[in-house]
C-alpha cells in the first residue's frame, strides 16, 4: 500500500496534541482583529478571543488560499507520499475550493502522485469527529482510495447540534434577522441549530432558557444517535466549559460510549458562533 498523509484544517477544533496522537497534519485558518492577523489557535488565548466577542469587537476570518495549500502539500509529494485532505464544509468556507485549485496545479507537476480532496460538509468538532474516524480506519489498513470512499459514505452520519447564548453573532452572520435577535434576547429564546446534508448551519427550533437548550441537544442525540461502546462523542464550546461539561454528563448518563471529549471552539468558527456556544457531535443514523 502506498504511503499517504491525512491533512485537515484548524476548523476541526482538535488540539495540536490530539492531532499529533492521531497522526493528522493540520493547516491553520486565520482571523483578523484590528488589522492584525492571527493563526487559529495561536497568538491569542481563547479566553482573550471570546472576551473580544463579548465586547462586540469586529473580528473577521480568512480562508486558506491556494498558494498556502501548494506550499503545505508539496513537501509530502516530494517525499513520494500521497495526500488525503479533509476540508471544512464548502457551504461555510471557500477553503475546499482553494484546495481543489491547488490540487489541479500540483497534479500537473507530480502526475505520479495522488491528491484526494474531500469536502467534510462538517464544522468544528464535527469535522474533528470525521477526522478521528478517518485516523482509526487508516490504522485498520485502509488505502487512500478505500478511506476516501469510506468518508464519502459516512460523513453525513456525523451529527452536529448547536445552541448559542447570544443571538448577536448569528444576526451579524445573517443566520437570524435583527428583529428575531432582539426579541429572542429579550424573551430568553435560545435557538437549536444543526448542520444539514449540504453542510449548512440551519436553525431547527427555539426553546426558552439556557438549561432547556443544553438538554435539548442531548434529546436530539437520543432521537438519532447510532453509537456503540467503542464510539466517541465530541463537544465543543465557546468559552463555556461548565455548560459543555453539563452536556457531557447528560451524554454519559444516557449512552454507553468509549469517550466524550470536550474542547474549545476555535477562533475561526467561534467568530461566527459567538461566546457561549455549545455543540454536540456524534455518529448517527443520519443528520
Amino acid at each position: 500500500m502506498k504511503d499517504y498523509v491525512i491533512i485537515t484544517d484548524s476548523t476541526c477544533d482538535l488540539t495540536a496534541d490530539y492531532l499529533n496522537k492521531l497522526n493528522i497534519k493540520v493547516i491553520p485558518l486565520k482571523f483578523i482583529y484590528e488589522e492584525n492577523s492571527y493563526y487559529d489557535g495561536t497568538g491569542m488565548s481563547y479566553s482573550e478571543f471570546y472576551n473580544l466577542l463579548r465586547e462586540k469587537k469586529n473580528v473577521t476570518t480568512s480562508q486558506i488560499n491556494a498558494e498556502t495549500f501548494i506550499k503545505e502539500f508539496e513537501p509530502y509529494l516530494k517525499q513520494q507520499k500521497d495526500i488525503l485532505y479533509i476540508a471544512f464544509s464548502s457551504a461555510l468556507s471557500g477553503t475546499f475550493s482553494c484546495a481543489e485549485i491547488a490540487k489541479k496545479e500540483l497534479i500537473e507537476k507530480y502526475p505520479e502522485r495522488k491528491i484526494i480532496v474531500v469536502d467534510s460538509l462538517s464544522a468544528s468538532m464535527g469535522e474533528g469527529l470525521l477526522i478521528y474516524y478517518a485516523s482509526q480506519k487508516r490504522k485498520e489498513g485502509l488505502s487512500i482510495n478505500e478511506l476516501s470512499e469510506w468518508i464519502e459514505k459516512n460523513k453525513l452520519n456525523i451529527c452536529h447540534w448547536f445552541t448559542v447564548d447570544d443571538l448577536f453573532h448569528l444576526k451579524r452572520g445573517g443566520r437570524v434577522s435583527s428583529a428575531s435577535a432582539l426579541f429572542g434576547t429579550m424573551l430568553g429564546i435560545k435557538p437549536i441549530l444543526h448542520v444539514d446534508n449540504a453542510g449548512k448551519l440551519i436553525p431547527v427550533e427555539k426553546v426558552r432558557g439556557r438549561k432547556t437548550a443544553l438538554i435539548s441537544l442531548v434529546e436530539h442525540m437520543k432521537n438519532s444517535a447510532k453509537v456503540t461502546p467503542d464510539d466517541v462523542v465530541f463537544i465543543s464550546h465557546g468559552d463555556a466549559l461548565d455548560d459543555a461539561n453539563f452536556v457531557k454528563d447528560l451524554v454519559l448518563k444516557s449512552f454507553d460510549i468509549k469517550e466524550v471529549k470536550v474542547n474549545f471552539i476555535g477562533s475561526v468558527v467561534g467568530a461566527h458562533a459567538g461566546p457561549g456556544t455549545v455543540a454536540l457531535f456524534f455518529m448517527g443514523k443520519n443528520r
